[in-house]
């Protein structure tokens, strides 16, 4: 028996608010993760000895989640996403410094992108997979914003990932999800090398073309270009925004896989309302 769209919407938000709290962990310790591992490989191909070798184990399990300014271990009652941060007043139950609002901001995000998932798709796989992609590009816009990476543990399963709900047709044919990996890949490679070519220095990194590719995976080649174009329009209002308010450097790179991601949130849950509207209003056909 299906349940209604609402309670079905309802149980989601849950979900995904929980979903939101383990999006934090993996924000926070998969780049730390890689750091380790690239420095012991480092050291193995220098033919040194890694300094610890047998270092405290440090995955997205283990520790336990603690206040990075006293070291206070988080319990469970600690952990309800948004409703203890909240009860806490924003900041650690043991020293009370700060805890930053963009823990339940994320936690937030999980809940409401789900919702809406299942809610526009149903509790079917169809909605399933819908909240997995949501999910991703969530986990993937905050660590480039930290770290200005787009880790390969992330992209690659994510472009796969859309391969195989499109095996099933759940979104888009299976060629044309072949086709939009290989055009997202392809258009951001040549983006980035007529600019090396043309400025001497690079304009974006690989991870922002398996991004696009992923998306493409997901969504086929016509979803490409408004993509491209609605990235652009969201970095530059951020970026001349920020400039203008002097948060950021003109001279800084900022990383342009947040504004893909969030171009990819909003043409995946409002493109087909998005294309209409314009159809509309310029009367094509």
């Amino acid at each position: 028996m299906t349940p209604e769209p609402a309670v079905a919407a309802a149980i989601a938000l849950v979900v995904g608010l929980c979903v939101g709290s383990f999006l934090n962990v993996v924000v926070h310790r998969l780049p730390k993760m890689m750091e380790r591992e690239w420095r012991a490989q480092c050291a193995e191909l220098r033919g040194e000895t890694v300094p610890d070798e047998n270092p405290p184990r440090y995955n997205l399990a283990v520790p336990r989640s603690a206040c990075p300014a006293c070291g206070h271990r988080i319990g469970a009652l600690e952990n309800i996403p948004i409703v203890s941060w909240l009860a806490l007043r924003g900041a650690c139950s043991a020293c009370r410094k700060p805890i930053s609002a963009r823990y339940p901001l994320v936690e937030a995000l999980g809940g409401l992108l789900a919702a809406y998932a299942i809610w526009h798709f149903g509790p079917t796989w169809k909605g399933a997979s819908a909240c997995v992609l949501l999910w991703a590009l969530i986990a993937l816009t905050f660590i480039d914003f930290d770290t200005q990476l787009l880790p390969d543990n992330l992209t690659l399963p994510l472009l796969w990932g859309g391969l195989v709900a499109n095996l099933f047709g759940l979104f888009v044919s299976l060629q044309d999800g072949v086709i939009g990996a290989i055009a997202g890949y392809l258009a951001l490679w040549l983006v980035y090398w007529l600019f090396r070519l043309i400025r001497g220095k690079e304009g974006m990194g690989y991870g922002d073309f398996k991004l696009l590719a992923a998306l493409g995976a997901w969504m086929g080649p016509v979803s490409l270009l408004p993509m491209i174009l609605l990235s652009s329009l969201i970095g530059a209002l951020v970026g001349g925004t920020l400039i203008a308010l002097r948060k950021h450097e003109r001279e800084i790179p900022m990383p342009f896989g947040p504004f893909i991601a969030a171009a990819g949130w909003v043409w995946f849950v409002a493109g087909h309302g998005l294309l209409q509207g314009y159809m509309q209003l310029t009367g094509l056909r």
